[in-house]
């Protein structure tokens, strides 16, 4: 206990037991009997010899003064032990009862009572904030660019119209009835309108001295389920009639579900030979209204259409260009709901392609001619060689003309694709065609008038 085990504790190992020189786990003088671990209790039995020497100067000064704590019952086993053990159980029982002793000493945690925080200034008065409204000083400009002359137009759609009679709707407006029919054929999926006639058409509007009879119109009707508009259909133009008889039947191939969420549109439209065909007015019925199943005729009268004309038809076109050839390739692929251009068979359309270097014609192409439709099929291919310094500089002006063998051909619709488009929709397709090389670029384009092109493309005016 002195400097002699202090000097064996530096020869052997820390966990090398004093007396018989073997580890501590080993030996025999170091093991516990069950008495020992029933009083220690979940305390290790096994000390290492380091801590017993440092502890025993403290443990011959409170020995006498721990034991007095103890009850009568384990001072007589605490006595028994340290008759029967060694040294080290000994000195393990002790560091138990200090261990012990420290935790009994520990004061208890305090409890704290915490209460909501309330953040704010003392004295501070409660003032009532009321938002503020940004107001903008427009000019005049400014002003009259928020109009939108599409909700001041004349609407079948508006509240006002609804709440009118058909008989109120013809005395105010005084446009005519038509009369028609839809039925749905669930055997084969397809909507059936039938288009029978109609009476007491207004005469048509004289805007220029051209027309040839401004007594009679000469009608004829479209079909379509919107919002889909672009997929319709027209009927025959009857001649110099004010109470035309169509009784023509189409089929729309649509699931009976989508049919009801659809809105029939049926416009009548007259024929003008010399210049862009007039609306005279159009009937909206939305479908979930009636029973598409069991079906049914009516007799509406026309309301006034907000689009006065009719459009000219659409064009769906391709490009590529070869920068190693120097070839610029142009498919005429179809068109479609082109303007009617001859009251008995239709149209005879076809479509000439012209480039145009700068201001000069260099080159004219045609397709052939279809006879007795408004939706042409070509797929027809024309290349043009054109070097890759020189594309920069090109326009091609498509023009669609109706065959006719008595005088000059009928123009139908016209657009400019390149230098010199004539909108957004041909200046975005001549870009990606140059921004995709040796890629065929596929676009729809709504035709123009001739006056419409010669009026933004200079290219326009150099072609006939």
């Amino acid at each position: 206990q002195g400097l002699l085990a202090r000097i064996l504790d530096l020869l052997l190992c820390r966990w090398t037991c004093r007396n018989c020189c073997q580890k501590c786990f080993d030996c025999s003088c170091c093991q516990t009997n069950e008495d020992e671990v029933e009083i220690l209790g979940p305390f290790p039995a096994q000390t290492p010899a380091w801590l017993i020497s440092s502890q025993n100067e403290d443990k011959d000064g409170d020995s006498d003064n721990t034991i007095s704590e103890l009850p009568p019952t384990l001072q007589d086993v605490s006595s028994d032990r340290r008759r029967s053990s060694s040294d080290t159980s000994r000195s393990t029982y002790s560091l138990t009862r200090r261990i012990s002793s420290l935790e009994s000493r520990r004061p208890s945690s305090p409890l704290i009572d915490i209460k909501p925080i309330e953040f704010g200034i003392i004295g501070a008065k409660k003032e009532i904030v009321q938002p503020t409204i940004l107001r903008k000083t427009y000019t005049p400009d400014d002003y009259f660019r928020k109009f939108e002359p599409r909700l001041y137009s004349l609407d079948s759609n508006s509240d006002d119209m609804d709440s009118l009679t058909d008989e109120e709707i013809l005395s105010k407006y005084q446009l005519g009835m038509l009369h028609f029919s839809t039925q749905y054929d669930l055997l084969h999926n397809y909507l059936i309108v039938r288009v029978i006639e109609a009476k007491d058409l207004p005469p048509p509007i004289s805007y220029d001295g051209s027309r040839q009879d401004m007594a009679h119109s000469n009608p004829y009707v479209k079909i379509c389920l919107l919002p889909d508009q672009k997929n319709s259909k027209q009927t025959g133009v009857k001649r110099k009639t004010q109470n035309p008889v169509f009784e023509e039947r189409y089929t729309f191939e649509i699931p009976f579900l989508e049919a009801q969420r659809r809105t029939l549109l049926l416009t009548v439209v007259d024929f003008d030979k010399f210049s862009r065909h007039c609306v005279i007015g159009k009937v909206s019925m939305p479908l979930s209204d009636v029973d598409l199943v069991k079906g049914g005729h009516w007799w509406k009268a026309l309301v006034p259409s907000s689009q006065n004309e009719v459009e000219l038809g659409e064009l769906l076109l391709s490009l590529n260009y070869l920068p190693s050839a120097g070839r610029l390739n142009v498919d005429i692929i179809r068109a479609k709901q082109l303007l009617q251009t001859d009251m008995s068979q239709g149209s005879d359309p076809f479509v000439k392609i012209q480039l145009v270097h700068g201001l000069k014609l260099t080159k004219t192409k045609k397709t052939s001619c279809m006879r007795g439709t408004i939706d042409p099929f070509y797929n027809e291919s024309f290349s043009f060689k054109v070097p890759q310094e020189e594309l920069e500089n090109t326009s091609l002006v498509f023009t669609v003309y109706g065959h006719n063998m008595k005088s000059s051909n009928d123009f139908i619709g016209r657009i400019v694709i390149g230098q010199y488009s004539t909108g957004a929709p041909e200046s975005n397709h001549w870009r990606r065609m140059l921004s995709a090389h040796r890629t065929a670029v596929e676009q729809w384009h709504s035709l123009r008038s001739r006056d419409d092109c010669d009026r933004v493309s200079p290219a326009s005016l150099e072609v006939t």
